[in-house]
């Protein structure tokens, strides 16, 4: 499927790679580029040898330094709620694709790029990346999720901090906060991706998608319910080839090979 404003490829078996490719306007995101994010996800899902999705921006300036403002200026209050909305339903179905989703972020991850890369799974960055919610410069609140994904990751002080004075936070920074796992060189970033896809795909798809989906649906539970859920997972796992395999290959000091089933 060819698009107008992402590039989606498969760099290596298994490992996927998504880009928002408007570098001359830093990668903001219009409708049509929210559009072209669902159908490349989509297109992901539906490939059983997906295994790993990378996600990141073309250019060293920025991932994406925020929503389409040119866009978005003459927006009616329906037609802005509309685009939150669509938003807000492409992001959450980022967030619950079965596969790790990591974001690799480079440069300017602003507005609605700091909400895209909170949909990934985790946020791997350059030693050249900012990070903020911004919105109130411009008159408006985030409306692709920053106001709720941002506090569960670095609580509600830091939120309220970066939402109401809209100031950007380096790399450095959003790793010490908890928004960033890890901080790159600029020229190792995309390398670094690579070989943690790599060590992705080596493991069970099954376990992998169970562990997934249990994080996501637990982290929002009572700790009871959740910790009953994770059960659950587990017990399923257990009428897979793919558990029968890891663990003879383990057993027989040898390195295992999953089929996902």
């Amino acid at each position: 499927m060819n698009f107008a404003n992402i590039i989606l490829e498969e760099l290596e078996p298994g490992i996927f790679l998504l880009t928002i490719n408007r570098p001359e306007v830093y990668n903001a995101l219009n409708q049509a580029t929210v559009a072209d994010i669902k159908n490349a996800r989509d297109q992901v899902e539906k490939n059983p040898d997906a295994r790993v999705l990378l996600v990141t921006g073309a250019g060293s300036k920025a991932f994406v330094a925020g929503a389409d403002i040119k866009e978005m200026h003459n927006m009616s209050g329906i037609q802005g709620r509309d685009f939150s909305l669509e938003g807000l339903r492409v992001f959450r179905s980022l967030e619950t694709l079965p596969i790790p989703v990591i974001a690799v972020v480079n440069g300017y991850c602003l507005g609605g790029g700091c909400e895209l890369a909170m949909s990934c799974d985790w946020i791997i960055a350059s030693e050249n990346a900012y990070f903020g919610q911004p919105e109130v410069n411009l008159g408006i609140t985030p409306g692709f999720g920053g106001t709720q994904r941002l506090p569960r990751l670095i609580g509600r002080g830091r939120t309220m901090e970066l939402t109401m004075t809209g100031r950007q936070i380096s790399a450095e920074e959003a790793k010490e906060w908890g928004l960033v796992n890890h901080v790159y060189a600029q020229g190792e970033l995309m390398q670094k991706a690579l070989e943690t896809a790599r060590n992705i795909v080596k493991k069970g798809p099954v376990a992998l998608e169970l562990t997934k989906d249990t994080i996501l649906r637990g982290q929002d539970m009572d700790l009871d319910n959740a910790c009953a859920l994770e059960s659950k997972a587990f017990g399923l796992s257990f009428s897979t080839d793919d558990q029968k395999e890891g663990m003879a290959a383990f057993l027989e000091k040898r390195a295992a090979v999953f089929h996902g089933k």
